[in-house]
């Protein structure tokens, strides 16, 4: 009797487990569409780039961020960035073939820091850097806390030798490890 269905009906699941599997999928379904509504929201919230750039050149230093809370913004002056030419140097010899890293960045100088000093003391900059990465191997330099030590451990170098300012923090442009 269980097959006197008419062309219009539709035949109840005759598996528990279809059943099971269709209600998981529509939660899973529900849970994304939710996740999906909260990021839009989120994003929704976050300030516009013209807003942004506004505030940068009128030198304001809080911003609120998507969650309502003040953070300080670091304001940098483009007279202190100082970029650098890019680099491609060898890395320590470690297990397996040669590896080398080529690198982009720019110097964040502080405010007494002089442009003259910089391009005259330009290529020692270039050596010190040079020489600190062939010391490094690229299992080292893989890590974030890597990266974070050779930033600061290049810093130092450069500060030791500058006689007008100093070099505050350096910005990775690209890092590339082959």
């Amino acid at each position: 009797m269980a097959d006197n269905i008419t062309p219009g009906q539709v035949a109840p699941p005759k598996n528990p487990l279809l059943t099971l599997l269709m209600v998981v999928n529509i939660l899973a379904m529900g849970t994304v569409a939710y996740f999906q509504y909260r990021f839009m929201d989120m994003e929704a919230k976050r300030p516009d780039l013209t807003q942004l750039l506004k505030e940068k050149d009128s030198g304001a230093e809080v911003t609120t961020d998507a969650s309502g809370e003040q953070k300080n913004v670091e304001v940098v002056k483009k007279e202190n960035l100082l970029p650098l030419d890019s680099f491609t140097v060898n890395l320590a010899q470690g297990e397996g073939p040669r590896r080398y890293v080529r690198l982009d960045a720019v110097l964040k100088m502080s405010d007494d820091a002089k442009a003259a000093e910089f391009e005259a003391r330009k290529p020692q900059i270039r050596d010190t850097i040079i020489s600190i990465l062939n010391t490094k191997r690229a299992e080292d330099l893989l890590k974030k806390e890597g990266k974070s030590f050779l930033k600061e451990e290049i810093k130092a170098s450069i500060n030791s030798f500058l006689v007008d300012g100093r070099v505050e923090d350096i910005y990775y442009i690209s890092f590339q490890i082959n």
